[in-house]
Order: structure tokens, then sequence, then C-alpha cells
């Protein structure tokens, strides 16, 4: 796979349409050719400490931010024609069905790739685990800032360049 967008969303709290940032990177022939990072105002509009543990995000972070369709409305021309591509990509994915539901909008049927299933699939055995910073440490690419949404999509391109 040559042509694809590398997505991932961090949640505000446990309702996956609270996504609170997103990073997205265009990958052509091959080659990166578009990295994207945006905050979004989630809904519901709550994070848990949980969440907060994980990615270092707040409201204080977030209250500027614009909300999912106006993001979206940004990222949507960057991903045209092309499948995404996501460490573990049920998540992603199902993040992206519950935001656009959340707001009413309609949802395109993007196609979705899992670099966390190919891992699985071409690695097993040479692996101790399919995390996405040991998968990524395993195709070269050092996820110091895990939990970043641009940082985990840059990782999860690396991926999916090796392995898809």
């Amino acid at each position: 796979m040559k042509d694809f967008a590398a997505i991932d969303f961090e949640t505000a709290n446990q309702y996956r349409s609270s996504v609170c940032s997103v990073g997205v990177v265009i990958v052509r022939n091959g080659e990166v050719a578009e990295k994207f990072y945006s905050l979004i105002y989630p809904r519901p509009d709550f994070f848990t400490y949980l969440t907060t543990q994980v990615h270092g995000l707040t409201m204080l972070d977030v209250e500027d931010a614009r909300p999912f369709p106006d993001v979206w409305q940004v990222i949507a021309p960057k991903l045209e024609g092309l499948p995404l591509v996501a460490h573990n990509s049920p998540f992603d994915e199902s993040c992206l069905k519950a935001v656009f539901k959340e707001y009413g909008m309609d949802y395109p049927n993007y196609e979705f790739h899992c670099t966390c299933r190919a891992s699985r699939r071409q690695l097993a055995g040479i692996l101790p685990n399919h995390q996405l910073q040991t998968v990524a440490r395993y195709c070269g690419y050092d996820l110091t800032n895990h939990h970043h949404a641009l940082a985990d999509a840059e990782a999860c391109a690396v991926i999916a360049l090796h392995l898809l």
C-alpha cells in the first residue's frame, strides 16, 4: 500500500464520540506528503481522570478548540480517495462513526485497514506484543510521544509502509 491516510484519535472520556484530538498523516507514493493535527472540543464535554492519565489532555487544553464538524471539514478533502489506516482500527473507526452520529453527519463508509492485525499476522512469534510502540520500534520508528494523536499516526504510517 503506497497511498493512504494514517489516522489516530484520542478521546476525552468513555464515549467514543468524545474525540478530543486527531492526527492524520497522508502518504502518497510511499512518502509522507502531509501531516495534520488538531485539538477538538469533545462531546460529551468532560474528561475522565483515566483518559487524562493516558494522553495528558484536559478541558483547559480544548476549551478554545473547534468542534468535530469544523475540524473534519478541513480533514475530509485530504482523505478523498484514500483508505484509512490505524493501529487497532476498530477503535478509531468506532470513534469516527460515533462522532459522525453525535453530530448527525452522514458517514461516508471509509475503508479502514489495521496495522495491529497486520502485525499479529506477519510478526507473530517475533515481537513480545503488538502494541503500537513495540511494532513502531521494530519498523524503525521511535515513538517517544505515545498517545499524542499525530505521533501515533506517524508511527502507524511507518508500520503501514512496512507491513501493508
